[in-house]
Formats: C-alpha cells, structure tokens, sequence
C-alpha cells in the first residue's frame, strides 16, 4: 500500500508559532523596539536633513511609516478596552499620568533651555506628548470602533473633514488625534491571522521593490511636497493648499503608510532576540530621547560641520539607536516606574469580580507565569 500522502508543509512561509496564553508575542515587542528605533532616527535626522537631499528622501519614507505602525499596535492591543475597571485604572496610570508627568517636565525643559516664557499647559501638548494625548482619546472611543459596521470607512471620513478644518485648535492636539485615527481604528479591526499573511518570506521578498519604490517618490516628493503632511498636524490650508486637496492627501497617504507598514512587519522577526525584551519598554525610550534630541538642536550640536559630514550623520544615527537602546532598557524602567506605571489602587475601589477571579486562578498560576493584562497597548 502507499503511505498517506503527508500535509504539505513550507518553512519558509511558516511564522514563528502563536504565543501561549500568558507569553508577551516577540513578534510585537520586536516591531515596538524597531519602530522605536525609527522614530529616534527621524528625530536625529530633522535637523540633518537641510541642504542634503538623501537625508530628506531618508526621513520622508521614515515618517511615512514609523508612527503609523506604531498606532497600529496600540489600536490592535486596544480591542478589548470596554471600560472594565481595572482597563480604566491602567488607561491612567499608563497614559493620563506619564502624559501629566512629561507635559510638564518638556514644558520646563523647554523653558529652561530655549524659550523663557513657553507657557506650560496640559491642554496643549507639546513635541513627543501629543501621542499620549490622542491615544487616550482613542482609546476611550474603542467600544463605539468596535461597535460600528465600518469603522475604518468612518474614521477615514472623520480624518479627511479634519484636513479640511483648520480651526479645530490645538487643545489635546485634536488635529494630529483625528488624522492618525484611522491607523488606531485599523488595529481594532485586526486578528492574528492578518499579521501572519504579511510574516511571509514571499511577503519579504516582495517588500524589497516596495520599499526601493518608496525611495523613488521619496526623491520625486523631496522638491515638490511639503513635509509637514506627514506630521498630520494641520489643516489643507494651513500647509498652503486649496481645501479639497486635505482629503485627497489624507486617502493618499493612508494608502501608501499601510503599504509601508504591512512590508515593514513583514521583516519584523518573530522569534525571541536580544532586543525583544526592549519592547517592552518602548514607552521609556520614546519619552526620554525627545529631550536630548531637543537640546541637542537648541545647543547646536547638529550644527558642526562634522556632524553634517557623511561620517557624521552615520555617527549621529549610531548614537540615537544606542542612547534609544539604553533607554528602552530594563534599569530605565524600573527608575520610571513611580512616573510610567504608578501603582493608583488606593485611589480606586476593589473590583470584587477581579479580585474573586484572581484568587479561583491562584492555585494554577505559577513563578513563571506572565500576566497577560500588562502587555503594553500602548508604546
């Protein structure tokens, strides 16, 4: 008899398997630490980029993709949110709390450093806060994402009269909070399984000419786009164009950061490395590089010949991933703990249900057990 003919199998469209109940999924903390990486870069390069054009196409494909993966995740870690108190507890001791703290410590830097009387308001957020503030905002808005019939098509809506509004304000910089929503809201209509269609070597191999394409636009837009609409913050008008061309942009770009996103994820690894455990902090790491990026510019570190040289530039990019790196790691955390994840239980009544759940699951739980509801939503 012939054997059975046995299931075909491919390893090298195969991921790394799912994570079991419990276990952090290298693959997001791999795509947190290397998207944080990003942002450092593109800070650093801002003030590189002026008169030098492959450091301007550089940042432009950079900033095309870096936030939107970002949001991204926290839209996917967001889907369960339904108010629940223990979810309301840690929206505010991971997000109102850090934004509080870091608001206020940016604005007296700010102050100190570079502009006396910069006025210090927690409505207004200032440089790298703002992220803080819209995801809060997103994040309290889950339940009606997840309840809508095409949540995706809404948001893209709502993000395209935002381009064309530029009397919105900046309180809690709605502006930037409207435009980026349709990323977050993208990640709420996520599942696993959409993820594992890009973490292909097919889908890698494939990214390749993507992201070589992206550097011929990237050339092309250098001189004939503005580069402020990828920071989302202003209107259509406010950027110089008629009013029609905000939604016309805000569809563009969304198309081609996805595109830049999915391919970017694609070559995210999902095995465990010596940095997945940074992910894990990428909170830290995002908060504390914008301060020596900003001094950096207002001391004029970036304005020595040196630094604007091509071995310069290759050094000032070494350094932000090491300093990103360092601040990402687990001594840095454990410092901003008090200010990242303050214990706020004495501010809130026991949640019964929670507390009698935790005490049935006890006896199954052992040392090595890793509590699922502290895998960062957010950073």
């Amino acid at each position: 008899m012939n054997a059975p003919p046995q299931p075909h199998s491919n390893q090298h469209t195969q991921c790394s398997p799912l994570p079991l109940a419990g276990q952090r999924d290298s693959f997001f903390d791999n795509a947190k630490y290397l998207a944080i990486v990003l942002v450092a870069m593109g800070h650093v390069w801002e003030p590189l980029r002026e008169g030098n054009r492959t450091m301007g196409v550089l940042y432009m494909v950079v900033y095309a993709f870096h936030m939107p993966a970002f949001i991204v995740i926290s839209g996917y870690f967001s889907r369960s949110f339904a108010f629940k108190p223990h979810q309301i507890k840690r929206l505010l001791s991971g997000v109102v709390v850090p934004y509080i703290v870091f608001e206020t410590a940016y604005s007296l830097f700010r102050r100190w450093a570079h502009e006396p009387g910069a006025p210090i308001s927690l409505l207004d957020p200032w440089y790298l806060t703002w992220f803080l503030a819209a995801l809060f905002v997103w994040r309290l808005t889950t339940p009606m994402w997840r309840s809508l019939r095409h949540p995706l098509a809404v948001a893209l809506a709502i993000a395209m009269l935002a381009t064309v509004s530029p009397k919105i304000g900046n309180d809690l910089d709605m502006q930037r909070a409207l435009q980026f929503l349709p990323y977050f809201v993208l990640g709420l209509c996520l599942k696993p399984e959409h993820f594992k269609l890009v973490r292909t070597w097919r889908m890698r191999i494939l990214a390749l000419p993507v992201f070589a394409a992206a550097l011929v636009v990237g050339w092309w837009a250098k001189g004939n786009m503005n580069t402020a609409w990828f920071y989302h913050r202003d209107a259509a008008q406010e950027l110089g164009g008629d009013w029609w061309i905000g939604p016309l942009m805000t569809l563009g770009m969304f198309g081609c950061s996805v595109l830049l996103t999915a391919c970017f994820f694609a070559w995210v690894p999902g095995r465990r490395l010596w940095f997945t455990a940074l992910g894990a902090g990428t909170i830290s790491g995002y908060l504390l590089h914008g301060f020596l990026v900003k001094g950096g510019i207002w001391f004029g570190w970036f304005d020595h010949d040196l630094a604007r040289g091509p071995m310069g530039v290759l050094l000032c990019t070494a350094l932000a991933v090491a300093v990103v790196t360092v601040l990402c790691s687990a001594p840095v955390r454990t410092a901003l703990k008090p200010v990242l994840e303050p214990n706020l239980d004495r501010f809130f009544r026991e949640d019964e249900a929670a507390a009698r759940a935790a005490r049935t699951a006890a006896p199954a739980e052992g040392p090595g057990t890793a509590d699922r509801s502290r895998v960062p939503a957010g950073v």
